[in-house]
């Protein structure tokens, strides 16, 4: 493969140039061909070029579900950049980081988050562009003749740079790599999702996110599958767009099955076209998936994969003997075993922690040598995950390793939280949990020991932590407590911190 097929892109142009009226988009009842998503990504790549962004150069994309996420994310390829897709929910203090973290030179963003990420951009410099529905507003970000053919890169070379975080510290940047994500996309739609040209796909996953970047966008380009776009995920809006654009494949979390299942309009849903469900993120309820599966006559496919994994790793696939509750077996390409502390392979059965060595495992974290060595000891990624393997190499999850919270399929990292909390003037210790929720898997909650005189309420420290912070990130459960429970070293031990069951019951309720 040369160097210029190396560039992701190149399935792009590929797709384009075989398959030129094809839908590549389909968003609001318009079709955006894949002739037409070239041409636009191809003038954007100019001017990112005429606008000094050289191969290597980071791009940050602040934008929803709307074309000119794609336009902007294969425009920013063709340049040879390397895409930081950032949540759009982020406040200016969690952009900052990214911003100055990735030395991003430009950030395309959606007109609702401007204010934000340029409040954020203050310290990195970072060049905001307005974009509309198509990409940059007219006049703002111009210039340069179009690439059309992807700039050289190596296989190895870092396509994207996904922030995630681990329970300690700042966030990471899982850096990967064009061979990483254009592998990923191929298994998640020749293996796992068989997709083909004649194939839509249902785009009701953040693109922002890496299974629907890497499963939804990627992999249909690859195929020249069309992608029905929704800019926020809704429950209603999915069932119209599931009925009127006759999707065949869905990718979603299981908040998103339950919400399509039990919303009054799904009675009168026609989803005959509908095929394949892939489900990741979290477990899929039984209920859920049998109820689905019966409503809408339709298989759901759960897997398993992370940011790091580019993402998937293993799945129940669709020629297998499909196990509910397993995260399946290892796609091709991946290895994955269980092992002990010091990293030995355990028996079939035994409880240990995934361990995932393959062409889908990241480069390392950006600029930190440290946690690279820590995630990756000896050639094989530790997940974090605990879970078991049985004797027919299906996988199933048993608990986290890590205190992460997933909250409706988005990680919530405690260490994050509890900093924003610290910064309140009458908070002296905090602890934040994960509490059962019937609807999103885990609510976000905070056990707080405040100062002594403080007349602070629950409210006030769940009012003062969502100005600060992403929304699906702050506490919507608070509790007070005289002081947490803590070790021999005066460290908290959150796992010992537990929300009272009245807490636990209004966390259904909220949700």
């Amino acid at each position: 493969m040369s160097s210029t097929e190396s560039n992701l892109a190149s399935a792009l142009v590929r797709t384009a140039t075989e398959m030129p009226d094809r839908p590549a988009l389909k968003v609001n009842g318009q079709d955006i061909t894949y002739q037409q998503l070239l041409g636009m990504s191809a003038k954007l790549a100019g001017a990112l070029r005429a606008n000094g962004i050289e191969p290597g150069d980071r791009v940050a994309l602040i934008l929803p579900n709307v074309p000119a996420f794609p336009v902007a994310f294969f425009g920013t390829l063709l340049a040879g950049g390397v895409v930081v897709p950032m949540n759009p929910l982020l406040k200016s203090g969690e952009i900052d980081f990214f911003f100055t973290n990735s030395g991003a030179k430009v950030a395309f963003v959606w007109p609702d988050f401007v204010e934000e990420a340029t409040k954020g951009a203050q310290n990195s410099g970072t060049t905001i562009v307005e974009c509309g529905p198509l990409g940059p507003v007219e006049g703002s970000f111009e210039g340069g003749e179009p690439i059309t053919e992807p700039t050289e890169r190596a296989g190895d070379d870092t396509a994207i740079i996904l922030n995630t975080s681990g329970t300690t510290g700042r966030p990471k940047g899982a850096e990967l790599t064009h061979d990483n994500v254009s592998l990923n996309a191929m298994r998640s739609a020749e293996v796992i999702q068989t997709l083909t040209s004649d194939d839509v796909v249902m785009g009701c996953l953040p693109l922002f996110h890496v299974f629907g970047l890497v499963v939804g966008l990627n992999a249909a380009v690859r195929v020249g599958a069309s992608l029905a776009l929704i800019p926020r995920f809704d429950p209603a809006a999915a069932i119209k767009v599931i009925g009127d654009e006759k999707v065949t494949v869905m990718q979603g979390v299981p908040t998103m099955y339950a919400a399509i299942l039990n919303h009054p309009d799904s009675d009168s849903l026609d989803a005959s076209s509908l095929r394949t469900c892939a489900s990741g993120g979290s477990a899929m309820p039984h209920e859920v998936m049998k109820a689905f599966e019966e409503k809408f006559d339709c298989a759901i496919l759960e897997g398993y994969g992370l940011s790091e994994t580019s993402p998937v790793a293993s799945f129940n696939m669709p020629d297998r003997e499909r196990k509910p509750g397993t995260i399946g077996v290892q796609i091709p390409g991946c290895e994955m075993r269980i092992v002990d502390d010091e990293g030995n392979t355990l028996a079939d059965g035994e409880v240990g922690e995934i361990a995932i060595r393959g062409d889908n495992v990241m480069k390392g974290y950006w600029q930190n040598p440290e946690a690279t060595a820590q995630a990756i000891p000896d050639g094989w990624f530790r997940t974090g995950d605990l879970a078991t393997r049985d004797e027919e190499g299906y996988f199933t999850i048993v608990d986290r390793k890590k205190d992460m919270i997933l909250r409706g399929g988005m990680n919530v990292y405690p260490r994050e939280v509890e900093e924003v909390i610290y910064t309140h003037p009458d908070v002296l210790e905090v602890a934040v949990v994960a509490v059962p929720d019937e609807l999103l898997g885990e609510q976000v909650g905070a056990g707080v020991a405040l100062r002594e005189g403080s007349t602070a309420t629950e409210q006030d420290i769940i009012d003062f932590t969502k100005e600060r912070i992403a929304a699906y990130k702050y506490p919507r459960l608070v509790w007070f407590v005289d002081e947490l429970p803590k070790g021999p070293t005066g460290k908290i031990l959150r796992r010992e911190v537990k929300a009272p069951e009245s807490e636990q019951t209004a966390a259904s309720a909220d949700a």
